[in-house]
């Protein structure tokens, strides 16, 4: 709802308001319905076409090259024997890990965001998603294996989750002052986290078997090279409760983004809807770092992008999922194209770009005057 006035004539003393609506896409299902921003719903289109542009992209673009014709008929089952093994042992579990990774970065970031008012409150600075990585390479090392491969990806999902839900319980408590948490506190209080639990890896990988150490030092930049079919399943379904459990939430979540005596005078259990929404947030942090590492840059990105693309107030679920998963298919995709055949850890290419979009947020946050 927007209004303009427009001044009447100095004679009659009386101002004119005129209001005008905004314009909504409705849909209706029987009983069930709802109303679409169309600048919301082209941005999801959008993203939804650039995702699967991205995909089929992912999986016909490589040192060998697939044409789409063939991508498809490996797919449906009727490809050639050279193009089935390229596309269902090597790229298209990448690609699809990818997604569903990237989905769950951007989420997470957007409820980390949203519900600490700062934007610079991302699971991969205030050591969420390291607390998740040092429960992994806990796993990892004292399980005695070498990486988060097909035969011990089983372990490596609870000591990301472990680590990440404790990382998440102390930063917490420790931001916590007077009955309130203030997104400025949390953020100081996270950069402190991270910075103790990126010592305790490295601690960790200094007492490591040699081989060992180095695989999980790749894993620790972020990469998604050697995934398989299991790490889609795992991630598929995950986030199949963890999406629908978040959206649930919605109401809570967008009247957080308000003050806390708004919250509460619209009825919100403020601590009990904060809490829930930042330990789904924490699972969907591990849940990625255990499937491809902790990669920056997407759960901070990708929320502030959706929002600008979708000209709202807040910081949109839906939008900022999708954008995190067109951003890590299309970085991964980059990574493997640029200095090919050799093929960049995706988290080195998200990190390069995320340091000089981490520069400009500080200094655009600096200058508002906002501490949180």
């Amino acid at each position: 709802m927007s209004a303009t006035s427009t001044a009447p004539p100095a004679a009659t003393g009386v101002t004119t308001v005129r209001q005008k609506k905004a314009r909504r896409l409705r849909f209706e299902f029987g009983p069930v319905g709802f109303a679409v921003r169309p600048r919301v719903a082209f941005a999801v289109l959008g993203l939804v076409l650039t995702g699967f542009a991205g995909l089929i992209a992912s999986v016909s673009l490589g040192t060998f090259a697939i044409p789409v014709g063939d991508v498809l008929g490996a797919v449906l089952g009727t490809g050639s024997g050279a193009a089935d093994l390229i596309v269902h042992q090597l790229r298209l579990p990448r690609a699809l890990t990818a997604l569903l990774v990237g989905a769950a970065f951007g989420l997470a970031g957007a409820v980390f965001q949203a519900v600490t008012r700062n934007p610079l409150a991302s699971p991969d600075l205030i050591g969420i998603a390291a607390g998740a990585g040092a429960g992994a390479v806990c796993s990892i090392l004292v399980g005695g294996v070498a990486a988060a491969g097909a035969g011990t990806f089983g372990a490596v999902p609870f000591g990301a989750l472990a680590g990440a839900l404790l990382t998440s319980l102390a930063i917490y408590l420790l931001a916590y002052r007077d009955g309130t948490i203030t997104g400025y506190r949390f953020v100081l209080v996270g950069l402190a986290a991270n910075g103790a639990l990126i010592a305790l890896t490295r601690w960790l990988l200094a007492r490591a078997d040699i081989d060992q150490a180095s695989r999980a030092m790749v894993w620790l930049t972020g990469s998604l090279n050697g995934r398989g079919y299991e790490h889609v399943q795992w991630s598929g379904l995950a986030l199949a409760v963890l999406v629908p459990l978040t959206l649930a939430l919605a109401r809570p979540y967008q009247l957080l983004q308000y003050d806390d005596d708004t919250a509460r005078s619209l009825g919100i259990p403020l601590r009990h809807a904060r809490i829930a929404l930042l330990v789904l947030a924490t699972c969907l942090t591990a849940l990625a770092t255990s499937a491809a590492g902790p990669i920056a840059f997407i759960a901070l990105g990708a929320p502030q992008i959706a929002r600008r693309m979708t000209g709202s107030a807040g910081i949109p679920l839906v939008t900022s999922a999708l954008t995190g998963a067109v951003l890590l298919i299309l970085s991964d995709l980059a990574a493997r194209l640029v200095l090919a055949p050799t093929e960049l850890p995706v988290g080195v290419l998200t990190g390069a770009v995320g340091a000089p979009y981490l520069l400009l947020l500080l200094a655009r946050t600096n200058r508002a005057g906002k501490g949180g």
